[in-house]
């Protein structure tokens, strides 16, 4: 009688949990796939679907943000007198392209830019180590893994030395990002007695759960004067190793102009978010220091949502000679895929640069299972031998660069706090698609004859990773 008993309790707070977690997915999932398959789990995974959903599938930012917003006033993006003396292009100027960001991104086109790329870490530290050392009023530093090794201990022995100079340093780590670094790099920076602050951290009291909903953006704005961005976070990862080797590849950006205030606004709104107070922001740079026109692309899951998706496949449909993407995750959207088919199907020649051996061996499963729809229409898909590249670069026509944190996935792309920057610039363009050829020289084209003879095996493994690729 009491084992009947505790069955029916069980059964009846599993139905509760169940009900509700499947109604608040029916009620608040956009993706009507996302809907089904969180209702599916919650209502037939006991006690264990309802737990997931609630640690992974309630996004808890939108009512957050909205409060922030509501509570915090205009946010530098959106204060017209800011930008009253940068002479902003209008996006006819610089034709098709240009406008699908002004219609989706809201931010302004800002001329007279520079922008450097620097490969791998060891050029790109240094130049972001040479910005700290020369900082004489604010350093603010975000990044989503921030190591405590020799790398990351350059970093924090520049940042305390600056600090010690009477710089403003604030440092903004990712909550789930902090643990790639063991020891923990917020204890090392903390006894530096930087001011650093984590992003929506893991906790259970108050509870405080969501494994989603990460801060993969990477910024570094000195003085107002000079930023960072892309995809490197700070770690000797990216830094050749004694043989001249390297463990990961990438490419960051330094950049000098307009477009160093909407970067500094991008950390100031992060930083609110995180600690509600108010960073005052630096005057626009209104000097022109370059050729490149650039825009701030803002991707969140808040008010934010969709719009780094949005902007990719606008640009891609509106292609006229070439399309050129490297990512090191690589799980497009049905309406991604459809994008770049058509764009084939216009003349349009579109290459897919891939690492052969991804370091998260189930994205490159799921990603193998999708690549017949692209193969099919005659899409170049490329295969990078080692090292892993980390690159996240987006080439459109000879005058078009998209760069920043995302990766092509559902996870940057609808999950995370992401940034891009669209550059407008045919000599940044040439230089990163002269990158992109030589590193195509050395690789070699996945053909449909090669995904179409995998085994069943193999075949069933791809299947099933593709299913959670929502998720990955």
């Amino acid at each position: 009688m009491e084992s009947t008993l505790l069955s029916l309790f069980l059964l009846a707070t599993h139905l509760s949990l169940a009900v509700l977690g499947a109604g608040h997915a029916l009620l608040y999932k956009r993706d009507p796939r996302s809907s089904v398959t969180w209702m599916v789990v919650c209502l037939l995974i006991p006690f264990g679907g309802p737990i997931s959903y609630y640690l992974l599938g309630v996004n808890r930012v939108r009512t957050r943000a909205k409060a922030y917003r509501e509570n915090r006033g205009l946010v530098g993006f959106e204060r017209p007198e800011r930008y009253k003396d940068v002479d902003a292009c209008s996006p006819e100027t610089l034709g098709p392209l240009a406008a699908v960001g002004a219609t989706i991104s809201g931010h302004h086109l800002l001329p007279g830019n520079s922008v450097t790329p620097w490969h791998n870490g060891d050029s790109a530290y240094a130049a972001m180590l040479a910005a700290i050392g020369n900082a004489k009023k604010i350093v603010y530093l975000s990044t989503y893994i921030f190591e405590s090794k020799v790398t990351g201990r350059q970093f924090t022995d520049a940042l305390a030395a600056a600090k010690d100079r009477g710089v403003d340093v604030k440092i903004l780590i990712d909550g789930v990002g902090q643990h790639y670094a063991r020891p923990s790099a917020v204890r090392m920076l903390k006894r530096a007695k930087l001011d650093v602050r984590l992003f929506l951290p893991l906790r259970l009291i108050p509870p405080a759960i969501h494994l989603n909903l990460r801060n993969h953006r990477k910024i570094l704005v000195v003085d107002g004067e000079v930023a960072f961005t892309g995809g490197m976070n700070i770690g000797s990862r990216h830094v050749a190793c004694p043989d001249g080797s390297y463990v990961m590849t990438d490419v960051h950006f330094q950049l000098h102009g307009p477009i160093v205030s909407e970067l500094e606004t991008a950390f100031c709104d992060d930083w609110r978010f995180v600690t509600g107070e108010n960073l005052e922001l630096s005057p626009i740079d209104t000097r022109s220091c370059g050729s490149a026109t650039c825009r701030l692309i803002m991707d969140d899951p808040g008010e934010n949502l969709d719009r780094l998706a949005m902007v990719i496949r606008g640009v891609v449909s509106a292609a006229r000679n070439q399309v050129d993407i490297m990512t090191p995750y690589f799980l497009p959207s049905r309406e991604l895929i459809a994008a770049l088919q058509a764009a084939k199907s216009r003349g349009v020649r579109v290459r897919i640069v891939l690492p052969e051996e991804n370091n998260l061996f189930y994205v490159h499963w799921a990603t193998r299972n999708m690549l017949w729809e692209l193969l099919m229409w005659d899409i170049e898909v490329i295969f990078q031998p080692a090292p892993f590249c980390h690159s996240k670069l987006l080439l459109v026509d000879d005058d078009y660069a998209l760069i920043g944190s995302a990766n092509l996935d559902p996870r940057s792309l609808r999950l995370n706090f992401e940034l891009g920057v669209e550059v407008f610039d045919r000599e940044l363009v040439s230089h990163i698609r002269g990158h992109t050829n030589k590193i195509c020289a050395v690789s070699r084209s996945v053909t449909l004859a090669e995904v179409d003879s995998r085994g069943l095996p193999a075949r069933f493994r791809d299947s099933v990773a593709w299913l959670f690729s929502p998720y990955l």
